[in-house]
């Protein structure tokens, strides 16, 4: 191994000690930010090219991203993994097979299979990859965890009947996958439109129960608020207004002690009288006839 070393480039050397570090460091002692570190350190001494060995600077670089990929998951950075991964092979078409592996099955693990979907398929339209012997593999993972829970069955479709790579045996298998996921889609949008429905028939029902009883309350308010206007339009207003000016002509301008104020006085207790019964008995009601 330390020959092997001494085959190498320098940058490569270098890199490759940095992945045996990242790897140290996320395994042994789950220091997690400093494998990121070496990973980012090592694929910066690589650059874009390659060089020649028996290990190549290609796959010294895979290897980085597979730790650092690990690492950002492991922090719970998941949503960063994609865009870290992009910063080194720039676009998709170019991501090695096993980091565009990885990719995928921690999107879909977390449920964020649309992240994947433009990275997926410029991938697998690239001419140069078809040609790779792993190409097939991807293309079921791309199929089963991207396309296939997002509902895009045309596009699934299409793709198996336009890839060279399967036999007829293996389209018609991916073919029968592809439906039988089309018919749980659709049973599952049945059920969840007729719990929606459901939802609405008893919300729709409560309100109008709520509505039914405020409708009942106003109406009785309003009953209540009638039959007191009523009342008090039966007041004799008129004699209290009247008492009241006999009481300040009694108070104010006459003298109580003489005897030319006593029949005013004598009327004013007769129209107390007269309204403190009016207001305070029941509602006078006609006699009833025999």
């Amino acid at each position: 191994m330390r020959s092997e070393a001494l085959a190498w480039p320098p940058v490569s050397a270098q890199a490759a000690s940095l992945l045996e570090e990242a790897a140290d460091l996320l395994v042994l002692h789950r220091d997690f930010a400093a494998a990121v570190e070496r990973c980012e350190a090592g694929c910066d001494s690589l650059g874009p090219g390659t060089g020649p060995g028996p290990e190549s600077s290609a796959d010294v670089k895979c290897s980085l991203c597979v730790v650092g990929i690990q690492a950002l998951a492991e922090m719970n950075r998941w949503r960063e993994v994609l865009s870290w991964v992009l910063q080194y092979y720039h676009v998709p078409e170019h991501l090695p097979p096993k980091v565009l592996e990885l990719c995928i099955l921690l999107y879909s693990k977390v449920r964020e299979p649309q992240v994947m979907l433009e990275v997926g398929s410029s991938w697998l339209r690239d001419q140069t990859n078809k040609s790779l012997p792993e190409y097939g593999l991807l293309l079921e993972l791309y199929l089963s965890h991207v396309l296939l829970p997002l509902g895009r069955f045309e596009g699934a479709e299409e793709l198996v009947r336009g890839c060279d790579v399967f036999d007829s045996e293996q389209q018609l298998a991916f073919l029968g996958t592809i439906c039988e996921s089309r018919c749980q889609w659709t049973q599952q949008e049945e059920m969840h439109l007729a719990a929606e429905e459901q939802q609405d028939a008893a919300t729709e029902s409560v309100l109008g129960a709520l509505s039914q009883k405020l409708l009942t309350m106003l109406t009785l308010l309003r009953r209540a608020l009638r039959s007191m206007s009523s009342h008090f339009c039966l007041l004799p207003y008129k004699k209290m207004l009247l008492a009241t000016f006999l009481l300040y002509l009694v108070v104010v301008r006459l003298d109580p002690a003489s005897p030319t104020s006593l029949p005013f006085i004598y009327k004013l207790v007769q129209l107390f009288r007269q309204a403190w019964a009016a207001v305070f008995s029941p509602i006078h009601r006609p006699p009833i006839q025999d």
